[in-house]
């Protein structure tokens, strides 16, 4: 007797069962996504946009911040450097001394500072001229910066006024060593308008320590200074020699 009809409709509609005893079931169609009106598409495309100019804006930001750090920072240098001879000047150097004496302070080291005038540098200028004063200086300078080691600093505090910081010398050692600043200044020659002139120079001596105070030294050295300076009175004022 033949089964109904029926019962394979329903058995086909249940699906096809595998040998496994599993049920093959009918693929999924793929759900296209959904289409984005015209006005959506806009506000995206608008909120890009806006992320791009504030991207931009920040970028434009940060340039302008790092160039005015720079410019800060040249500035800086500059308010501490003597234009003339492009060594520190008073202010650049009574810092570089704070800054060695907290050094000193802190690891007990030494050093001394030596403050060094010109003995004829305002005949000089009155002669020939704050040109002829200018190209003294800078000679001057330059024979102070051949001196030195690499960790010591030299500066101008003014007018015809140096100062010099050196590590680590004894009492004996920065005494010399202000004695050949003076020969090394006093060997210097110039022609100005046909004459040979000298300039010459007068060290003071003040040792630096872990106790050291940096306007008391540079008031040391000073004064040290002068009484060097008496000592080379003798001395012409300005030695010009026709040529």
């Amino acid at each position: 007797m033949k089964k109904p009809k029926r019962a394979t409709a329903a058995k086909a509609k249940n699906g096809r069962k595998t040998s496994g005893g599993r049920t093959k079931t009918a693929p999924k169609r793929a759900v296209a996504p959904p289409r984005m009106s015209v006005a959506g598409a806009a506000k995206t495309a608008g909120k890009d946009s806006s992320k791009d100019r504030s991207k931009a804006t920040i970028r434009g930001l940060r340039t302008k911040l790092t160039q005015a750090l720079r410019r800060v920072a040249e500035l800086e240098a500059a308010a501490d450097t003597d234009f003339l001879l492009d060594i520190p000047n008073r202010r650049g150097f009574e810092r570089e001394l704070q800054r060695a004496l907290a050094y000193m302070k802190r690891y007990h080291a030494s050093g001394a500072l030596i403050v060094l005038d010109v003995d004829r540098l305002k005949p000089i200028n009155d002669s020939f001229g704050h040109a002829a004063g200018d190209e003294v200086l800078k000679a001057i300078a330059a024979t102070l910066r051949r001196q030195i080691r690499a960790s010591d600093v030299v500066g101008r505090l003014g007018g015809d006024e140096f100062a010099l910081l050196l590590w680590n010398l004894s009492e004996t050692d920065a005494k010399a060593k202000a004695a050949i600043f003076e020969q090394a200044i006093d060997e210097l020659s110039f022609v100005f308008r046909g004459q040979h002139v000298t300039a010459g120079a007068s060290a003071g001596v003040a040792l630096l320590g872990a106790q050291s105070d940096p306007v008391r030294a540079l008031e040391e050295a000073d004064a040290a200074m002068y009484v060097r300076k008496a000592h080379r009175r003798h001395e012409p004022r300005i030695r010009l020699v026709s040529s």
